[in-house]
């Protein structure tokens, strides 16, 4: 395992964390076993992952209480990371917020602390106000954000400076390189990218659109008639089933899973902080662990980028997965 530090402060973790959003089960992920739950936070912690990212909204705070529990005792081995949701940011209620996180994952203090969404109708001087407070009690070591879009960030900015801005970003979603990732690194802020594997379409277990579970058919990538979506747009699936398939391909020749390319890919790219893996059991994370020492080469990287290029100026610069431009909780 390979170990940096968080941006602009002296915590130390691993370059791959373990995501814990699909620990909360739901029509994304399905039904999970609390056991195979526990066998893979072990399992993370064994094979050397410090680094583990929750939620107070997954699973309406059961991440969180499933990973305190799991973790009590071994605090100073780890480094936690949750985030506060977007209806808790005005100070009144920020705090409490923060003081239930502290409960449900049984510590005294929250290493990263993320603004889960912006909320438009909070100020967000007042937000980040309180967060510093939280911050000088103890509360929390550092302050990051989820889902900043260009503008937001850069608002943020004149505020506060976050150690992180968690993003999607993966081979087949790499909108936030228009102009997020720019402004990330001029002010030296860590990107921290969360379905790295596109929600399972990078593992090549999926064909076509009509293999792909409703609960994930519903990204841009997708036709807007799909029973889920609600972006409304024509999408993109030939243009998103071709480059699986080129990618599939390269892994192929180069003797590696598509997987490990794809997170290895990820891990390459600047300023990438460290990088979400959402395993649900232990097979799940041991086979994304191997990807973490895959070194990739300067003509893999070029051949990488231009397989996927027609899909990035196809998706656009609109950073929502989710929802068309005028709907997009991304400004």
């Amino acid at each position: 395992m390979n170990y940096t530090t968080l941006n602009h402060s002296d915590i130390r973790i691993s370059t791959l964390a373990l995501g814990c959003f699909a620990f909360a089960g739901g029509q994304t992920w399905g039904d999970q076993d609390e056991q195979d739950t526990v066998r893979t936070i072990e399992c993370a912690l064994e094979h050397g992952i410090t680094f583990f990212d929750t939620a107070e909204g997954y699973g309406a705070g059961y991440s969180e209480e499933v990973l305190g529990r799991v973790l009590a005792g071994k605090r100073d081995q780890v480094v936690i990371a949750t985030k506060v949701s977007p209806q808790n940011l005005r100070p009144s209620d920020l705090e409490a917020a923060c003081v239930a996180s502290l409960e449900r994952l049984q510590t005294d203090y929250i290493d990263l602390y993320q603004i889960h969404w912006p909320n438009h109708d909070v100020p967000l001087a007042e937000s980040v106000g309180k967060l510093e407070e939280l911050k000088a009690k103890g509360m929390i070591r550092t302050i990051g954000i989820s889902n900043f879009g260009e503008r937001d960030f850069g608002e943020l900015l004149e505020l506060s400076t976050p150690v992180i801005n968690q993003l999607p970003y993966n081979l087949l979603f790499r909108v936030i390189e228009h102009d997020i990732i720019p402004l990330a690194e001029k002010h030296k802020v860590g990107i921290l990218p969360y379905s790295p594997i596109m929600q399972g379409l990078l593992t090549g277990k999926f064909t076509s659109a009509d293999d792909v579970p409703e609960g994930r058919a519903r990204t841009r990538h997708f036709t807007g008639s799909r029973p889920k979506a609600q972006h409304g747009e024509a999408g993109f699936e030939a243009e998103t089933f071709q480059a699986i398939r080129q990618l599939d391909e390269l892994a192929t020749r180069m003797g590696v899973a598509l997987t490990h390319l794809a997170l290895a890919w990820v891990l390459h790219q600047t300023p990438v902080t460290a990088v979400l893996v959402g395993a649900r059991t232990i097979e799940q994370l041991e086979h994304n662990i191997q990807a973490a020492n895959l070194k990739l080469p300067t003509d893999v990287l070029q051949e990488l980028d231009a397989i996927t290029a027609p899909l990035k100026e196809g998706l656009g610069t609109n950073p929502d997965m989710w929802n068309n431009v005028q709907n997009s909780r991304y400004r």
